[in-house]
């Protein structure tokens, strides 16, 4: 069996920076041993695969597509980039007819294999940026945090200053606020402990630490609102480049602290990742950012 398979750099407008992610266009489901086996084997944080959910469609005329999303290690329920990644694809390599109509978004259906059911919808808006929408999933609150994340915290940043620990249950993410006295480049150069954390929180609870810190918005070129970097040692991950399913907490967070609904946000791995964000009055959360495909070919299974 050929299936054809991209790379694509999510969440920039360059090669070889943000998130990259595999995308692998399907005719039909697959064996789900052979969906984490293409994973293991594209060995990027997330591998994409796109199913089309109209057999008398093909994938340049379809605007509804069935979308998993799986790490080296497993399934996961969401995945921004990788869905961003997707869109790409089906836009510069498959000539969706779709995007070239601003009337009309591709739906990407996400059901029962990811644990819920809701629609997420992509948008061209210009050349080399798309629109991505989390349609139905709300920016998710936080919760009072528990005494034992403190010692996962720790764990993972030592002695580095804490201004607030938050808790999203519905993720499992760790949301961690270093101290405003830092700047950005001591976000970018904090080394984090990864390899520990699964053996410290196994219980589930936690899967995912994000770390934050406010933004220099008068003190910059390009001006950010705040800035992150995330890690999922329990996915197999140790860290994401560019991660927007964790925009729909930092959005939240980051909204109620600075009082904005719009707001720009830098993600800061090595390969760095630029995403604007608005707040909708429902609570659903627009995530706008660019992608580049780098990559084609055809895997062979």
């Amino acid at each position: 069996m050929k299936l054809p398979i991209f790379i694509a750099d999510a969440f920039t407008a360059r090669a070889f920076c943000g998130n990259p992610a595999a995308v692998c266009l399907l005719e039909n489901e697959l064996e789900n041993d052979t969906y984490q086996n293409i994973a293991k084997e594209m060995n990027l944080s997330e591998t994409a695969f796109i199913r089309r959910l109209s057999p008398t469609d093909n994938f340049a005329q379809s605007s509804c597509f069935g979308l998993r999303w799986f790490t080296p290690a497993s399934e996961v329920p969401l995945c921004g980039h990788a869905t961003l990644a997707s869109a790409a694809v089906l836009f510069y390599k498959m000539s969706n007819v779709n995007f070239f109509k601003q009337s009309v978004t591709v739906l990407f259906l996400v059901g029962r294999h990811s644990g819920g059911v809701y629609v997420i919808q992509v948008q061209k808006t210009m050349l080399h940026e798309y629109f991505l929408l989390f349609c139905g999933i709300k920016a998710l609150a936080l919760s009072v945090f528990l005494r034992s994340f403190c010692l996962l915290a720790q764990t993972a940043i030592g002695d580095t200053l804490v201004q607030d620990i938050q808790y999203s249950p519905d993720t499992h993410n760790l949301l961690v606020r270093l101290s405003d006295s830092y700047k950005r480049s001591f976000l970018e150069t904090l080394k984090v402990n990864t390899e520990n954390l699964p053996h410290i929180e196994n219980t589930g609870k936690v899967k995912g630490l994000i770390l934050t810190l406010k933004g220099e918005p008068g003190g910059q070129t390009q001006a950010f609102d705040f800035y992150s970097r995330y890690f999922a040692p329990w996915w197999d991950v140790a860290e994401d480049p560019v991660t927007g399913s964790a925009h729909t907490i930092l959005s939240s967070y980051w909204s109620q602290q600075l009082g904005k609904k719009q707001m720009r946000a830098f993600q800061c791995s090595r390969r760095g990742g630029e995403l604007n964000i608005a707040l909708r009055p429902d609570g659903r959360v627009d995530v706008k950012g660019a992608a580049t495909v780098v990559l084609e070919g055809t895997l062979m299974v």
